[in-house]
């Protein structure tokens, strides 16, 4: 129950959007609307979980900075473009700390389940690289479609994307899984990978 609370603090703020938008007809008033419903989730998550994930605080930031332009400027770019910045941030952090030899994709998932290095690395490769592609398609998309099927893909497209390929690593999580009763010292799969 606690996972599925979870779940929906992070993609309340983003169905709340895509309610605003199709209510209102009028991208600019969504704009408010997920700023609003973002603020509440942080304070939601501040709260009853006694923290705020990272990755929910990045997102609040940048739909606060683009969220304000888009409505002070009456201009749809900018939280057209945000998916694309915030998407560039998750890679930078994952694809740069990997370079520094730091799989911060595991501070992220560590409580939840525990990999070897090499594990957490590919792991760091793959979601680094899944954030590029994501921001490129961002970018297509927003730039060629209208504004109506933009949010339609956003929310059902993109998220459901970023789900199924989630699951795709579920073989990876298996093969570098580390059992409870296994120290945290190198594995032969560390060795070899």
């Amino acid at each position: 129950m606690q996972q599925l609370i979870k779940f929906l603090v992070e993609i309340g703020p983003l169905m709340v959007f895509f309610a605003g938008y199709f209510i209102a007809d009028d991208l600019i008033v969504a704009t408010g609307v997920f700023m609003g419903a973002t603020v509440a989730a942080l304070i939601y998550a501040k709260l009853h979980q006694g923290r705020v994930p990272p990755m929910l605080l990045i997102s609040a930031l940048i739909v606060t900075v683009f969220g304000g332009l888009t409505i002070a400027l009456d201009n749809e770019i900018f939280i057209k473009m945000k998916p694309t910045i915030v998407y560039c941030i998750f890679s930078v952090i994952l694809l740069g700390g990997l370079a520094m030899g730091r799989t911060w994709i595991a501070v992220l998932f560590g409580s939840s389940f525990q990999l070897t290095d090499a594990g957490w690395r590919v792991m760091t490769l793959r979601w680094g690289v899944f954030f590029l592609v994501m921001a490129a398609l961002n970018e297509a998309v927003w730039r060629n479609v209208s504004t109506d099927l933009w949010v339609t893909l956003k929310v059902f497209g993109f998220l459901p994307l970023t789900f199924i390929f989630a699951l795709a690593q579920t073989p990876l999580m298996l093969r570098h899984q580390i059992e409870e009763d296994e120290t945290a010292s190198p594995t032969e799969s560390d060795k070899d990978a």
